[in-house]
């Protein structure tokens, strides 16, 4: 007995020693993991140029499996001399290993995918991609946000087989809203319970990716003889079947409340996707002014770790913009259209005077340096084909820059990634993470920053989700401006979705009936995308003679020019979301010269930080459907025809041209880029 007693304890004993040995040498090489591997690519840049190895060649970019960028945890101090002239690198290609790809991501906005992929058209015009996979049916344009293609288009590519089994399943809890570099915390496919609900997922998300936070209570932007109509408590009830009352929606006997300020709605029996659900909380017009003017006077952007010359040429106008010359009687601009137009008319010109910009040549086509020019999606295009042509603000040494620009296209990088219903679009995420990795490792100015002067222009309604965490400090421009996505008011910037018809003559039909012959008070025709246009039809589809509101026009060209009719004749144009907070429609109004009526919660319109909304559209809350008619009627006709007024004086800054002319939307939006960099950068 004594005997085996020894025995067993001695074996204890020794199993606890190996298993101590064991534990160390875990320790050891998670720990040199941990130093080293996330680091390789950020400390290359600190080397000298003799040092660094030609480590990024070929033309691919190299994924690693940390869920972190490189200059997260990396406290680098890099003279800002310190320029690494490595080789170009070449391009990228569709990664070949998945191993880092994981997580089934439902898509948010993606509830019929099959619909979308009815309409690829993969046209190729002149040296570009022209009208790929446009989201409309001639005169509506309509956005299906399920877009998505599984074929090749160029074919050194190859299609990225994505299986959930061997990736495992990742939920990234991520505060949008933080202020530091972003850490994200990622639960294993083991903590997370697959019996969780959609809702449950979507809520989690909703609370997770709050842009903007505040203290004030809801409401929203009004005019004064509206005020009786937009104040009144809302509390109805409305139950209907969406697919005999309007056509192609999807819900069926929804049940939809307004009750105190907001919009919710229940489908009995049925689990909704999260594009089909009204949000959650709701940032008003006032109180997304509140935000500008706090993140203005109080910039939230980190300082660099190293400063430069570049920093103190942006200090140096920043006074000159907050202390402008008064304008008064401008040919070029109209007044009342902005902010403060002094301001903007000096900030203007200093932004010729003074900005640089270097464009990283890294990267292949179709997803880098290839511009869509048609379609829904061309604003990045059109800025992108400008940007790389314009001699006057493009530098070759980025030691020159004060901005610099990554050239890609998140429609082209959803086209030529996506696998089509795989729900699953964590490569398009990794695909830019490694990009961003790339041009850390290969130059210093990211790291300098965090990529706080670096910035990116996209279109696509899953541009937020794509560049997500690791261009977290960025400047984005974006069509999708929701704050619940992440969209930060002062940094970002609202991008125009703007629908072009013609790459060789995107002012086609431009302009509209004078005011006195415009008869039809309020139009508005598209497909039933979302929650919030059904309610809509339900209230006013053919309730009221001079209110034309209707589901999906048919296609055909007759049907197309009937569209355009419409909005050519028509007072007020009723932009509601679809399954995204941003529409086409908003600019399509201005185009044709109609008063934008824009009903989407928490949606920051274009050139949020310089433009008066106020001045040439109206901008309502969801809640305010039932009260719309009203509405519209309680503004008198001397303030229609000046809000008719500059609508017209607007348009100049929502025109894209071959050649960019002053004041366009090419030079808006860069500027707003500009201006948003100069309220950001702080005082060493």
């Amino acid at each position: 007995m004594d005997c085996s007693f020894q025995f067993l304890k001695l074996l204890h004993i020794e199993t606890r020693r190996r298993l101590l040995v064991l534990g160390v040498v875990a320790v050891t090489y998670l720990l040199f993991q941990w130093l080293l591997l996330p680091y390789e690519n950020a400390l290359r840049s600190l080397l000298p140029q003799s040092q660094v190895l030609d480590h990024v060649t070929g033309s691919s970019l190299a994924i690693h499996s940390s869920a972190k960028s490189v200059m997260v945890r990396n406290p680098l101090t890099v003279n800002s001399s310190d320029l690494i002239d490595a080789p170009r690198f070449g391009g990228v290609e569709r990664y070949a290993d998945n191993s880092s790809l994981g997580g089934e991501i439902v898509h948010e906005s993606e509830p019929n995918e099959e619909e979308g992929f009815k309409e690829i058209d993969s046209v190729l015009e002149e040296k570009g991609i022209d009208n790929a996979f446009e989201h409309a049916v001639d005169g509506n344009v309509d956005k299906n946000s399920s877009s998505g293609n599984g074929v090749d288009i160029v074919a050194s590519l190859a299609m990225v087989s994505i299986s959930n089994e061997e990736n495992g399943s990742n939920l990234v809890k991520a505060d949008e809203a933080s202020d530091d570099f972003p850490e994200p915390t990622v639960l294993s496919k083991d903590e997370v319970s697959t019996e969780n609900t959609l809702e449950e997922n979507t809520t989690e998300a909703a609370k997770n990716s709050e842009g903007v936070k505040t203290i004030f209570p809801s409401s929203q932007l009004i005019l004064p003889a509206t005020a009786s109509f937009i104040n009144r408590t809302n509390v109805s009830h409305l139950v209907f079947n969406a697919s005999s009352s309007v056509g192609s929606a999807s819900l069926e006997s929804d049940v939809v409340t307004i009750k105190n300020g907001s919009l919710t709605m229940t489908s009995p029996g049925k689990k909704m996707m999260k594009c089909n659900m009204p949000p959650k909380s709701i940032t008003s017009i006032h109180e997304m002014n509140l935000t500008l003017v706090r993140h203005h006077a109080k910039p939230r952007a980190l300082r660099p770790r190293w400063s430069s010359v570049r920093d103190q040429d942006i200090l140096a106008v920043k006074s000159q913009i907050q202390h402008p010359p008064m304008v008064k009687n401008d040919r070029e601009l109209y007044a009342p259209l902005f902010r403060n137009v002094s301001m903007f008319k000096r900030s203007y010109e200093l932004m010729e005077r003074t900005l640089k910009v270097y464009i990283y040549k890294e990267g292949n086509k179709p997803i880098f340096h290839q511009p869509i020019l048609k379609g829904l999606y061309a604003s990045e295009g059109w800025f992108m084909k400008l940007m790389e042509g314009h001699k006057r603000f493009v530098v070759k040494d980025p030691r020159k820059a004060h901005l610099f620009y990554m050239p890609f296209s998140s429609r082209m990088l959803e086209f030529t990634l996506y696998v089509r219903n795989s729900h699953n679009r964590t490569n398009l995420r990794q695909y830019l993470k490694a990009y961003s990795e790339t041009i850390a490792a290969k130059y210093p100015y990211w790291n300098r920053t965090g990529g706080a002067d670096h910035f990116l222009v996209a279109c696509h309604d899953w541009a937020p989700y794509e560049t997500r965490h690791h261009m977290e400090r960025c400047i984005k421009a974006l069509c999708n401006a929701d704050v619940t996505q992440g969209f930060k008011i002062g940094r970002d910037v609202s991008l125009p979705e703007t629908y072009v018809r013609s790459a060789r003559n995107p002012l086609r039909d431009l302009g509209g009936k004078p005011a006195s012959e415009r008869q039809v008070l309020a139009f508005y025709a598209g497909n039933m995308h979302g929650y919030l246009r059904p309610i809509l039809l339900k209230y006013w589809k053919d309730k009221v003679p001079d209110m034309e509101i209707f589901g999906p026009m048919p296609p055909g060209v007759a049907s197309k020019m009937n569209y355009i009719e419409h909005m050519k004749s028509s007072k007020y144009c009723i932009c509601p979301k679809g399954y995204e907070v941003n529409s086409p429609r908003v600019v399509e109004a201005i185009f044709y010269e109609c008063i934008p009526v824009i009903i989407s919660d928490n949606f920051v319109p274009p050139f949020f930080e310089v433009l008066n909304w106020g001045a040439f559209s109206l901008i309502l809350a969801e809640k305010d459907i039932p009260n719309l008619k009203d509405i519209l009627l309680s503004i008198p006709d001397e303030r229609y025809l000046q809000m008719q007024l500059a609508v017209k004086k607007a348009q100049k800054h929502f025109l894209w041209h071959p050649k960019p002319l002053k004041y366009d939307l090419f030079h808006m939006t860069l500027h707003s880029i500009w201006y948003n960099r100069v309220f950001q950068i702080k005082p060493k």
